[in-house]
């Protein structure tokens, strides 16, 4: 018996993981050093903007300026609770939408009435909304550590620069993430639909329920964009940190 080619394990983070499965690509860990990467993402004039926010003379700090660590903490918090709540509840109003053919999908003109496009402006949406929520939590914060000591106020001016170099290059690899979702829409359509072929013409073939694939889509783009939540979450947890720290 032929066995399947077994897959080198990747240990990076879970958004490529999933997307990597749901593709059904082979993912291999990066040989480049993370400085040569960024090397050729930050253009040469944020490195000039990074070299003075590591060596010039930090603002000064206001006196008595003091941030109260759990009131950052509980803003975290929030806006992560309620991303997360908005990813759960859009990706089920877009299956909704769709709902009647996972009591219809028996026809053809049914199971193709069923488009992707609704999903991926689902997914679009949430994109900008995690964008835009993160980023101005991202920017309070740094007002928050930029008051607390002159060294916590040079890490926040270094995070604007880092900000301004990654976020289009971020944006330009999030942006792929829909189209992947999209092979995979198709895929689970195409084997429901063979599968429902091979019953009518096997009376021993297993009993399916038509328009399952829709609920696996769904919560497959719910587990991406959670997953996309937390990647994007990673600056503000290192802020968050340094808060803790100063």
């Amino acid at each position: 018996m032929v066995q399947a080619p077994q897959r080198t394990a990747f240990s990076g983070p879970t958004l490529i993981r999933l997307l990597a499965r749901l593709a059904d690509v082979d993912v291999t860990e990066s040989r480049q050093a993370l400085s040569d990467r960024l090397s050729q993402w930050i253009h040469w004039t944020d490195a000039i903007a990074l070299s003075t926010a590591l060596n010039g003379n930090p603002p000064a700090v206001t006196p008595g300026a003091q941030a109260v660590g759990r009131a950052e903490e509980a803003e975290c918090a929030r806006v992560r609770s309620a991303l997360a709540n908005a990813i759960v509840g859009g990706s089920a109003s877009a299956a909704k939408r769709h709902g009647s053919a996972q009591t219809s999908s028996h026809t053809a003109p049914m199971d193709d009435a069923i488009d992707y496009p609704a999903f991926r402006q689902t997914y679009l949406s949430m994109q900008q909304t995690m964008e835009t929520g993160i980023g101005n939590l991202r920017g309070r914060l740094r007002v928050k550590l930029a008051a607390r000591t002159p060294a916590m106020s040079r890490l926040a001016e270094v995070d604007v620069v880092m900000e301004r170099a990654l976020s289009p290059r971020e944006r330009s690899l999030l942006a792929t993430v829909p189209g992947l979702l999209g092979g995979h829409f198709e895929r689970l359509r195409k084997a429901e639909r063979e599968t429902l072929a091979d019953t009518q013409v096997s009376e021993n073939a297993p009993p399916i329920t038509p328009g399952a694939w829709l609920n696996v889509f769904r919560k497959d783009m719910q587990s991406v964009l959670l997953a996309e939540l937390d990647l994007r979450f990673q600056p503000v947890e290192g802020l968050l940190a340094a808060l803790r720290t100063s």
